[in-house]
């Protein structure tokens, strides 16, 4: 009775089976080649490691205990050796499972980790304690370097635990870029010490209005509890360190000149007309608020946050938004209007331009690299604005983040040299529900447009997938929008499109299904 338990418990703990198909790894390695046997071993398994993959040790030892009761032990003859060759890829590996051993090549440990979660995958339980890998041998290396999951949490403030299990299935599935949107109108949430009304007044509000995706914008009903959470200096610290250590990079979002409302509540100096807001409450299109950025205690503000956010985030890109900017406000504004006449500016994108690129060459002072939604570029995307495009340019160096607007505004931006990751909405808005962007649907997206060149596709980082959090308040909410469609965009970012195939990624994900399962994490099943 007693080992039945310990089985059925290790069976909870992973998602590890029985009767499992042996080559279930998500997303799929870009070379498999199929060996006769399997590495068999029991709840105890010695490692060799080079001095240079060191780093890899505490998480692979406390992850392997708390997932598998497996006990990992070092050892100069160990049954998984670990070796470094400098002259693979940053992020690839090379993995072959025998009867006897098990060998992983790579030259980081960031391509030493990715070998260890195919491992994962590929780990079978055949009885109480034992497991069973089959054999393989695998060469491996992403298609994208830049396969992020965003997470909007100023609509929606989900706090250290739920983010810390999203950055668990991100490592699992390979996933390197967690993309922080940490400010908005609804809240501010990230601690900044040389202006502490940003959290105490900005990231609270007093009702919120309820709804579902679509229709949820044109809601009359509200939630009547107050709502809010911020994260502090080192509350950021801490899950900084919990990312790198599993290779993942936290790009911080702070939006700006627009989707302000909170820090103008904080200080209304900020805005255009100086007046005190309160936190809206209410989402979507609200009754605009945008920073006077003809204003130089503007700039002293956002270079002062943007300092602070730096000291906490690694990140070598800073994302400021830039989207969705109302120009009302500005052309009620007599300082924006006297800014105009004296830069010859003929419209409100040039405003919005200037301001851009005073912020990129800041960010470029500090040896970062700015980001931004695809309205930095200073072309008019949206059909509630009449706006004329910018005759300005903005600066090289920023980085688009495409999410709205024909695949021309995509190329265009691509042929004038501008770095993009694609997030075209339609195809990796999470918020969407699963009629709009079915399973399969997830799969099909391609970042890269056609009609460029293979040279000019190198300019594609890769592509994110956003978890928009209007309308999501509950975290089964956010799991069931998330799962399992954050696993094919995995797969779209690491495996190359001629190695993609639904029909095998829908059955290897059955089995991830039953480790979301033992995570209490809720899924959508079609």
């Amino acid at each position: 009775m007693k080992k039945l338990l310990i089985c059925a418990l290790l069976l909870a703990m992973s998602f590890v089976s029985f009767g499992q198909q042996p080559y279930t790894i998500i997303p799929y390695p870009n070379q498999l080649d199929k060996l006769s046997g399997a590495f068999e071993f029991k709840q105890n398994l010695s490692v060799t490691l080079p001095r240079s993959f060191a780093s890899e040790l505490k998480w692979l030892t406390a992850t392997f205990k708390d997932e598998y009761g497996i006990a990992i032990a070092t050892s100069a003859k160990g049954q998984v050796v670990f070796k470094q060759d400098k002259t693979m890829a940053n992020e690839a590996y090379r993995l072959t499972v025998a009867s006897d051993k098990i060998a992983i090549e790579a030259a980081t440990p960031t391509g030493c980790f990715y070998a260890v979660q195919s491992l994962r995958h590929l780990m079978q339980l055949t009885g109480t304690g034992n497991y069973r890998i089959a054999a393989c041998k695998i060469e491996d290396k992403p298609a994208f370097g830049w396969r992020a999951f965003m997470l909007d949490e100023s609509r929606n403030f989900k706090g250290k635990a739920v983010v810390k299990q999203m950055l668990d299935q991100m490592a699992l599935l390979k996933m390197n870029v967690f993309h922080w949107h940490l400010t908005d109108d609804q809240g501010w949430r990230i601690e900044i010490k040389k202006y502490p009304l940003l959290t105490e007044v900005g990231a609270w509000r007093d009702s919120t209005q309820s709804g579902i995706w679509p229709t949820g914008w044109k809601s009359t009903t509200f939630d009547p509890n107050a709502h809010g959470g911020y994260y502090t200096q080192d509350d950021i610290r801490e899950i900084v360190a919990y990312a790198a250590a599993r290779h993942i990079t936290i790009v911080p979002e702070i939006e700006m000149p627009g989707h302000a409302s909170a820090a103008v509540a904080a200080y209304p100096w900020l805005g255009t007309t100086g007046e005190a807001i309160k936190v809206p409450s209410s989402y979507g299109f609200l009754k605009p608020v945008v920073y006077n950025i003809a204003d130089e205690r503007v700039y002293t503000f956002i270079e002062d946050v943007l300092k602070e956010v730096m000291a906490l985030f690694p990140s070598k890109v800073i994302h400021i938004g830039g989207d969705e900017v109302n120009y009302d406000p500005w052309k009620q504004c007599t300082a924006i209007t006297q800014l105009m006449e004296r830069e010859g500016f003929k419209n409100y994108s040039d405003v919005q331009i200037y301001f851009t690129n005073r912020v990129s060459n800041f960010i470029d002072s500090q040896k970062r690299s700015m980001m931004g939604w695809n309205e930095i570029l200073g072309k008019n995307v949206h059909e509630w604005s009449s706006e004329s495009d910018a005759t300005g340019s903005l600066a090289k160096s920023s980085i688009i983040h495409f999410w709205k607007g024909k695949s021309e505004m995509l190329k265009d931006a691509i042929t004038r040299g501008y770095s993009v990751v694609n997030s075209d909405n339609p195809y990796t808005y999470l918020d969407y529900d699963h009629k709009a962007i079915p399973l399969s649907k997830a799969y099909s997206f391609n970042p890269v447009p056609q009609g460029i060149s293979e040279n000019e596709a190198k300019q594609v980082l890769g592509l994110g997938c956003q978890m928009w959090c209007e309308f999501i308040p509950k975290v089964t909410d956010l799991y069931s929008h998330v799962f399992p469609r954050i696993a094919a965009y995995a797969e779209v970012g690491w495996t190359q499109t001629a190695n993609k195939d639904y029909d095998r990624f829908t059955k290897s994900l059955t089995t991830l299904k039953r480790y979301w399962d033992s995570k209490g994490i809720t899924y959508y099943t079609e």
